[in-house]
C-alpha cells in the first residue's frame, strides 16, 4: 500500500512541477508580450506627435507662404496697373525705375523687379542694368507669357538671378498692348535665402528638412540649402506624386527621392497658389529618443525574466521541501501585499498632476459630507476650471498643456494648508478644491487666491484675451444647500453651475453658488 501512495504522491509531486514549469514560462510569456506591446504603443505615441508636430509647422509655413506671394502679387498688379495708365511702350516703360526700386526696398523678400518688352529687353529695373541681362527672352517664364494670353501671375522653377548671382523665385505678369497682343513681361524675383533664413529658425532636427515646392513638384528651396536639390522633381517617385495629388493637406512615410532616407512627410498647400510645403523628419531621428529607451527597457525585461527564471527552476527545484516552500509562499505574499499598497496608492493619485484622481475625491468628499451632516461642521468645495483650455493645446500642443496642468496643480497643492483639506483633479482640465471645517465666505477667500496664483504664473496664452493662462472658479458651501436636497451630488453640482456663471461673467473670477437657485444650463468650459 505504501509504495502505491508513495508513487501516486511522486505523480502529484511531478504534476505541481510541470505546472509550476508552465506557470513560469507562461509569466516570461506575458511579461515578455507586455513590454513588446507597451514598446509598440509608445512608438505609434511618437510618431502621431511627429505628425502632428510636423503638420503644425507646415501649416505655419504655407501661411507664411501665402502671405510672401499674395503681398508680391500686390505689387505687380500695382505696377501693371500703373503701366497701363501711362502706356506699355518704352518711351514710358523706361521712366519707371525709380518706381521699381522703392517698391524693392519696401519688401524685404524681393530680390528685384523688372519690366521687359515683347522682344525680352530690359526696359527698367530696381537694380543696376548689367549686360548679362539686358534680353531675358531665354528665360522660362518668359516664353510662358508669350505663349500663354491668361493675366494671372505664373510662378516659376527657381534660379540664378543674371542681376544679382542670388538664388531667386521668378513671379512674373503678362503686359498687353491695347489690342491683347503681347507686349512684355512684368517680372518680380523672390530671394530664396529669404525663406531659408526662415526655415532655419524652425527645430526640427539636424537630418530633417523643410521644402518648398512648386506644384506639381518642382523644388523651388529647401533647408538646410543644397543647390544641387533645386529644381529637381520629386514627383518622380510614385508614391510623393499620389500624395501631392490628394487633399490639400496630409502626412506619410516615405523614402527620400532626394537622399534615399525613410522619413515622416506632413505637406500643407499654399492658399490660392501653385506651392507646397514639406516638412520631412528623418525616421531615426524622429524614433531617437524611443529607440534609446526601448533598448534601456528591454535590458531591464531581459533581466527580469532572466531573474524570474532562475527563481522560478529554484523554486521548483525545492518544491518538495515543505517548508521551503512554505517561506517562499510567505515571501511571495509579502511581496504581494507590498505591491497592492503600492497599486491602491497609485490608484488613489492622478498620473498627471500627482492631486488625488477622483476616485479619491469621491471617497473623501462622501465621508466628509457625512461627518459634516452629522456634526453641523462647515463644508465647502471650490470647482476650478482653466479658461480656454482646448485653444492652449491647439496653439501650443498636448505636451505644453499637460505642462500646464502641472503648474497649475502645483498652486493648489500650495494651498492644501490643512491635513483635511484636499486638491485633487476632477477631470481633463478641471480641479477641485475640498476645504472641511471652512465656510462660504473662506473658501471665497481660498479661491481668489488660487486664482490670482495661477495668473501669476505669468504662463503665456495668445488663444486668451488676458495674454495668459486663467482660470474660472465657482464655490459652493454645506449652509447654501437647502435641508432637502443636502447631497453630495448637489454640492458638486451647486460649485460647478458657480463655475460656469464665472465662464459667463468673462472667466478669470470667482463666484459664489446662490442659495435656493437652480443651476443653470451650462456653457463651453473654453
Amino acid at each position: 500500500m505504501r509504495p502505491i501512495l508513495a508513487k501516486a504522491g511522486r505523480v502529484a509531486r511531478h504534476s505541481v512541477a510541470r505546472r509550476a514549469r508552465l506557470f513560469v514560462i507562461l509569466i516570461c510569456i506575458a511579461i515578455a508580450a507586455g513590454h513588446t506591446w507597451q514598446s509598440l504603443s509608445a512608438r505609434l505615441a511618437q510618431v502621431e506627435n511627429t505628425r502632428i508636430y510636423s503638420g503644425n509647422i507646415a501649416k505655419a509655413l504655407a501661411r507664411h507662404a501665402y502671405d510672401v506671394f499674395q503681398a508680391t502679387h500686390g505689387s505687380l498688379i500695382n505696377i501693371s496697373d500703373r503701366i497701363y495708365e501711362t502706356g506699355v511702350d518704352p518711351a514710358h516703360t523706361r521712366g519707371m525705375s525709380p518706381l521699381l526700386r522703392q517698391l524693392s526696398k519696401e519688401m524685404p523678400q524681393l530680390d528685384g523687379l523688372y519690366i521687359y518688352d515683347a522682344a525680352g529687353n530690359r526696359m527698367a529695373s530696381s537694380s543696376t542694368p548689367r549686360p548679362a541681362d539686358a534680353n531675358n527672352a531665354d528665360r522660362a517664364y518668359f516664353i510662358y507669357h508669350r505663349d500663354h494670353e491668361d493675366g494671372e501671375p505664373h510662378i516659376s522653377a527657381s534660379l540664378v538671378s543674371r542681376s544679382t548671382g542670388s538664388w531667386i523665385i521668378p513671379m512674373s505678369r503678362r503686359l498687353n498692348h491695347p489690342d491683347g497682343s503681347f507686349a512684355g513681361v512684368l517680372l518680380a524675383t523672390l530671394r530664396v535665402d529669404h525663406f531659408n533664413a526662415l526655415y532655419q529658425t524652425v527645430d526640427i532636427g539636424k537630418n530633417s528638412s523643410i521644402l518648398l515646392v512648386l506644384r506639381p513638384g518642382t523644388v523651388l528651396t529647401r533647408q538646410p540649402f543644397e543647390a544641387g536639390y533645386i529644381g529637381r522633381d520629386i514627383t518622380a517617385d510614385a508614391s510623393i506624386r499620389q500624395l501631392l495629388g490628394g487633399p490639400a493637406s496630409g502626412h506619410a512615410e516615405i523614402l527620400s527621392p532626394l537622399d534615399d532616407t525613410y522619413r515622416y512627410l506632413s505637406y500643407q498647400s499654399v492658399q490660392a497658389f501653385p506651392l507646397v510645403v514639406t516638412v520631412t523628419i528623418a525616421r531615426d531621428e524622429a524614433l531617437a529618443d524611443w529607440r534609446q529607451q526601448t533598448i534601456v527597457y528591454g535590458a531591464a525585461v531581459s533581466l527580469l525574466l532572466l531573474i524570474i527564471a532562475m527563481f522560478g527552476w529554484r523554486l521548483i527545484g525545492q518544491i518538495e521541501l515543505r517548508l521551503a516552500a512554505e517561506d517562499r509562499a510567505l515571501q511571495a505574499m509579502g511581496e504581494l501585499r507590498q505591491a497592492n499598497k503600492q497599486l491602491e496608492l497609485l490608484a488613489h493619485q492622478d498620473g498627471l498632476t500627482t492631486l488625488a484622481n477622483r476616485r479619491h475625491l469621491d471617497m473623501v468628499l462622501d465621508a466628509e459630507f457625512r461627518r459634516a451632516t452629522r456634526s453641523g461642521a462647515a463644508l465647502s468645495l471650490v470647482m476650478i476650471d482653466v479658461d480656454f483650455f482646448k485653444q492652449y493645446n491647439d496653439l501650443y500642443g498636448h505636451q505644453a498643456g499637460d505642462e500646464c496642468l502641472r503648474r497649475i496643480a502645483l498652486v493648489l497643492k500650495e494651498r492644501q494648508r490643512r491635513p483635511g483639506d484636499l486638491a485633487a483633479r476632477y477631470g481633463g482640465e478641471e480641479m477641485v478644491m475640498l476645504l472641511p471645517e471652512t465656510d462660504a465666505e473662506g473658501a471665497m477667500v481660498v479661491a481668489e487666491k488660487i486664482r490670482a496664483g495661477i495668473q501669476a504664473l505669468d504662463l503665456g496664452h495668445r488663444g486668451n484675451p488676458v495674454g495668459v493662462v486663467t482660470v474660472s472658479a465657482g464655490v459652493c458651501a454645506l449652509d447654501l444647500l437647502e435641508g432637502a436636497s443636502r447631497s453630495v451630488e448637489e454640492l458638486l453640482g451647486r460649485a460647478d453651475a458657480a463655475l460656469y456663471e464665472a465662464k459667463r461673467g468673462g472667466r478669470n473670477q470667482v463666484r459664489m453658488a446662490q442659495a435656493g437657485m437652480p443651476a443653470p444650463a451650462p456653457v463651453s468650459a473654453d
